[in-house]
């Protein structure tokens, strides 16, 4: 398989499940605002949606779309326990935990990240303040999204949550949220995909 990332996107959720995972991969960088692969193709021939990430399967199909990828993952090693088992009410709590990070959490950063949205940024910061509160009071003192185990889902809030910063917003105003970052971020597959993707020092 191979990954298509950027550094620091929403694309290193998945890399930190592959990496949870133990399943052998490659990755390639994109350059998101040419649309250029590291190795010089256009991105549009990989992902026609033009966005990361994008994994590439074994049969050379293309598998996009953060929250069905990292889900997809977790089906190949279940002995992992990355997801819960298909059709329990655990597994629909995943699922609609990756739902609303999706919707709710990553869609409100747009305004934060996308200049042309200038006059919206404000609104956005207090869009994000409520829906980081709400993940607060779900977090209480559990060590994970979905209790005592680590599960994609945590990949993918750790990712969006470093973005934080970017909104001018400190994660220490929530308690639990910092804890449960400093707690995922001592994971050896997140410290790694974080050193593989330069976005911390080897």
């Amino acid at each position: 398989m191979k990954l298509y990332y950027t550094p620091g996107a929403c694309s290193l959720s998945p890399h930190i499940v592959l990496l949870e995972s133990g399943l052998p991969f490659e990755l390639e960088k994109v350059d998101l605002q040419e649309k250029e692969t590291a190795s010089g193709h256009d991105f549009y021939l990989v992902n026609t949606k033009g966005s990361v990430p994008a994994l590439e399967l074994e049969d050379g199909s293309i598998l996009t779309e953060g929250a069905v990828i990292i889900q997809y993952l977790g089906d190949l090693v279940p002995e992992k326990q990355l997801v819960p088992l298909p059709k329990t009410m655990e597994r629909y709590r995943l699922m609609e935990w990756l739902n609303f990070i999706a919707t709710e959490l990553q869609k409100s950063f747009v305004p934060i990240f996308n200049p042309s949205y200038g006059a919206c940024r404000e609104e956005a910061k207090k869009t994000l303040l409520r829906q980081f509160d709400y993940v607060e009071r779900q977090l209480g003192k559990k060590p994970y999204l979905m209790g005592e185990r680590f599960t994609v889902a945590d990949a993918y809030l750790f990712t969006v949550s470093t973005w934080l910063g970017a909104a001018d917003l400190e994660i220490d105003q929530w308690k639990a949220l910092a804890e449960y970052g400093k707690r995922v971020s001592e994971r050896p597959a997140v410290h790694k995909a974080m050193i593989a993707e330069g976005l911390l020092q080897g």
